[in-house]
């Protein structure tokens, strides 16, 4: 039997969370690059972290070594955890989910900071967000699929798959909405750009958000926010 309830999965990097912005601020802390954001959505792997061939060389020498990465991810934590924000609009989104009794909504992250799930509790509250009035707020390891913790998160609450959203920005987003029967808002400003979604993912543009306005909207409107 299913409940009345609609659910909404929030992905955060990218998607919810400005995280390229801390992340560029983190690099430049100890002395690298990371490029600008148009590149960054273009690379791949590992790539995508160390910068393009402009960059690769002078931060691979400055990333290697654990002693080296464990600064950095110090750094980035100390940046989440301070200065980060939410896209324009987004606290204003989750608040009006929050308020709506028969929405569950909650985060599923990978983020990559330490003790992750504190440090984005943190940044919603300073972001105006209570971070107890999420229904769930789920960490997992970053070579960990997403698509067995959508199903999960959804039959704890009894929704009904077509009542079931998520919000992410990644083909691993896209790929566990659609295989757990949830309709996926994409969004193509944070880790993947419009381009690779759409011709080497295979998202169909309808669903595809350009920026955190259209995504807000387009969230309220299915969910039939009030505000």
């Amino acid at each position: 039997m299913y409940s009345r309830d609609r659910l909404l999965i929030l992905d955060a990097d990218g998607t919810t969370i400005d995280a390229f912005s801390a992340m560029e601020k983190a690099f430049a802390h100890h002395g690298m690059d990371i490029g600008d954001l148009d590149r960054f959505q273009k690379r791949r792997h590992m790539f995508k972290y160390l910068g393009g061939l402009k960059e690769f060389p002078t931060n691979l020498a400055r990333h290697m070594g654990r002693r080296k990465r464990a600064l950095l991810i110090e750094t980035l934590t100390e940046i989440y955890r301070e200065e980060t924000c939410l896209y324009d609009g987004i606290a204003d989104l989750i608040g009006l989910l929050l308020e709506d009794r028969y929405v569950r909504v909650g985060i599923l992250t990978r983020n990559i900071t330490n003790e992750p799930t504190e440090t984005l509790r943190r940044l919603f509250h300073r972001n105006g967000i209570d971070p107890d009035g999420f229904d769930f707020f789920v960490h997992i390891p970053l070579k960990e699929d997403k698509t067995e913790h959508f199903k999960a998160i959804r039959q704890h609450f009894s929704v009904n798959p077509a009542r079931s959203y998520a919000c992410g920005d990644e083909k691993k987003d896209f790929l566990a909405a659609v295989q757990t029967g949830m309709h996926p808002f994409m969004v193509s400003y944070g880790f993947e750009d419009f381009d690779r979604l759409t011709a080497k993912i295979g998202v169909p543009p309808e669903l595809i958000a350009r920026d955190p306005a259209e995504l807000s909207l387009r969230v309220a409107n299915a969910l039939d926010l009030r505000g």
